[in-house]
């Protein structure tokens, strides 16, 4: 199992220009939720362009389907029109572990999540600026979603929303 490396995930798809939005607990948290998480979620753009950079940073990244039987994943075709062919990947990378989900609960997808989204800085060295989900939005996915562990979740995500918005008004 790979070393757990967001940033350098981040970095490999920014380098190959992918069009994406992150989403999940590590937007949660660079939103100030204190939440610990072994993934990186995002939502890639969909359209046949991002979907062709994509399979060539998942193949920078060495990108294997993640399954429980198999703790080293299992290779498949990383290919624009296998990646089209579903709506959500679980995937280990030579960074750690990648979801990707393009229509995640509750949400319409890319446009609908980079509307609200901002560009955060997730790196001083070098600066590495990426898109991320609005707290609000990642809460609304983790409801629509209904999983134990987002329900689990949810009373600290409202508090972290209900306090960032007190400091800076709605997010």
């Amino acid at each position: 199992m790979a070393e757990y490396d967001p940033v350098g995930i981040l970095r490999v798809l920014h380098n190959h220009r992918v069009r994406f939005v992150v989403i999940g607990g590590v937007a949660a948290r660079l939103r100030g939720a204190p939440l610990i998480t072994q993934d990186l979620d995002v939502t890639p753009a969909a359209d046949r362009a991002n979907l062709r950079a994509l399979a060539e940073a998942l193949t920078a990244l060495g990108a294997r389907l993640r399954t429980p039987k198999e703790p080293d994943g299992v290779s498949f075709p990383i290919t624009a029109e296998m990646l089209a062919a579903a709506d959500a990947w679980t995937l280990i990378t030579s960074r750690g572990d990648l979801d990707l989900a393009f229509t995640p609960d509750g949400t319409g997808g890319y446009r609908d999540l980079a509307a609200s989204s901002d560009m955060l800085q997730v790196s001083d060295d070098p600066p590495l600026r990426v898109s991320v989900a609005s707290l609000a939005d990642v809460i609304r996915s983790k409801e629509a979603a209904g999983r134990a562990k987002d329900r689990a979740a949810m009373p600290l995500l409202r508090q972290t929303l209900e306090e960032v918005e007190r400091a800076n008004g709605p997010s």
